[in-house]
């Protein structure tokens, strides 16, 4: 898959799988436009989550059809007691009653991921409204982590003309642990291939390269290495490096001679959350190349969450990408 056509590449493959994609912040003109166009271009089948009325009435203000968009009303569903059931089971060891429990499925973002974790959708994309944290929380509360992840993290792909990259953590994790690293890497390198079919090459970053410089932040990248090569000993991941080392062969042969990452990387661990989102912004801003993200990942399955400054473009983009990672 080449970066120049990476956008067209993943909603043809989303098409091809043709997954339900739940929208919970349904109640946005960004939405409504979004799930035209995956009807349009066959890329899934949407379903708005939320207020009926408030969506007819936003869709008839900006003059789109939505007479065959499939609309389901938290408050008034058959599923809703079944939902409160499947939250209250999964959170009553934390306290929640199955009043809360109740109370918490009105909310589409929890209904919406009550359909994913009940199979009645494959994926689920919202965010667009409401903030990471609500969004995650709710992902939490309804489909929890993947068997072995206890991370929930974030990743973009960089989009350039010539290439793709993922880059992680750069949205989610402000802080993470050697484990939480660990576990960004091995989900980053899954989603990468997922959604690419690349063979991912994962480079744990770092100020120092195979001991060049000592202090506990590198103590943290060699640390999380280890523990991301023996969790997946299937995957190339190798750190720590500095970028340079990561990206440009001739450093890494110098550098880090027979790594089979070095020079050749397309997978970016990022040390913390710092240095992730600035990374990613500056690749966005000063070499040109297009972000497409965050993608939260780490959970048992597919719910992805927007920048609320998204378009309705990059909504569909995501949906894709969710759909993929299915």
């Amino acid at each position: 898959m080449s970066g120049s056509n990476f956008v067209k590449e993943i909603r043809e493959k989303a098409a091809r799988k043709f997954l339900k994609i739940a929208f919970p912040d349904a109640e946005d003109i960004r939405t409504i436009k979004a799930a035209r166009t995956i009807i349009a271009e066959k890329i899934g089948q949407p379903i708005l989550v939320g207020n009926p009325e408030n969506i007819k009435k936003i869709a008839a203000e900006n003059s789109v059809k939505i007479d065959d968009l499939e609309i389901i009303d938290p408050l008034t569903s058959a599923w809703k007691e079944e939902f409160a059931n499947h939250v209250y089971e999964r959170r009553k060891a934390k306290g929640l009653t199955l009043e809360q429990a109740a109370e918490l499925v009105k909310n589409p973002l929890y209904f919406a991921g009550c359909l994913l974790a009940k199979d009645k959708v494959g994926a689920v994309v919202g965010g667009n409204i409401s903030s990471t944290g609500d969004v995650i929380r709710a992902a939490l509360y309804t489909v929890g982590t993947a068997p072995g992840i206890q991370t929930v993290s974030s990743y973009f792909i960089m989009v350039f003309p010539d290439k793709l990259l993922c880059y992680a953590d750069c949205a989610v994790v402000p802080n993470p642990t050697d484990a939480q690293l660990a576990d960004i890497a091995i989900t980053s390198a899954r989603n990468f291939q997922a959604v690419t079919g690349l063979e991912p090459r994962v480079a744990m970053l770092s100020f120092s390269t195979k001991g060049s410089a000592s202090h506990e932040h590198v103590d943290k990248v060699v640390s999380a290495t280890k523990i991301a090569q023996q969790k997946a000993p299937e995957l190339l991941i190798d750190g720590e490096m500095q970028a340079d080392a990561a990206l440009v062969p001739s450093v890494g042969e110098r550098k880090c001679k027979g790594s089979p990452v070095a020079g050749k990387a397309n997978v970016l661990i990022f040390p913390d959350l710092d240095a992730g989102n600035i990374g990613y912004k500056l690749t966005e801003r000063l070499a040109g190349a297009e972000a497409i993200g965050p993608i939260v990942q780490g959970l048992q399955k597919p719910y992805c969450d927007l920048s609320r400054g998204c378009s309705a473009d990059d909504m569909v983009n995501v949906a894709a990408i969710c759909s993929l990672m299915a």
